[in-house]
């Protein structure tokens, strides 16, 4: 597979509709209305992937003050996601895309520098949609660590 294509602020958000943790139907049309943060990791239960997802869950409340959903989508199953959340404790949808279609539509997967070899896999990323379903931000590549509090402070909201 190679690299799909990357989308900018500006371009309509791709729609999808996945299963979360729980097995229930998640479209991003469910959200229509309201700002989206739209995040893709590798791998629950992995420790980037755990202090980021911790990250969102502990900056939920003045997200949701700014008016802000948080969604997040990885290739997991709805069985290891369901165990993530329980976990950790998170409180937002983990959404599954197993066969990467979201992913690929987003421009999440593709190929990336992992300890200086070239591989093919998820890029963490990160998209900010607003009411109208448009991207307002697409970050790409974004690190685990201190994404959330950049982030907050790209749309304006104390840290």
């Amino acid at each position: 597979m190679t690299d799909s294509t990357r989308l900018a602020a500006g371009d309509q958000a791709p729609r999808f509709t996945l299963s979360d943790q729980d097995g229930s139907t998640v479209s991003l049309a469910d959200f229509a209305g309201s700002k989206v943060v739209l995040y893709f990791y590798p791998a629950a239960m992995t420790p980037g992937c755990t202090k980021q997802a911790c990250d969102f869950r502990d900056s939920l409340d003045p997200l949701a003050a700014a008016g802000y959903r948080v969604l997040s989508v990885s290739k997991d199953t709805q069985v290891k996601l369901q165990k993530f959340r329980e976990t950790e404790r998170l409180t937002f949808p983990l959404l599954s895309d197993p066969d990467l279609a979201v992913h690929t539509s987003y421009g999440a997967w593709g190929e990336k520098n992992l300890y200086g070899k070239t591989v093919t896999g998820v890029l963490r990323s990160t998209f900010v949609i607003d009411e109208a379903g448009t991207i307002a931000l697409a970050l790409y590549n974004v690190k685990a660590t201190g994404h959330v509090a950049s982030l907050r402070k790209k749309l304006g909201l104390p840290a």
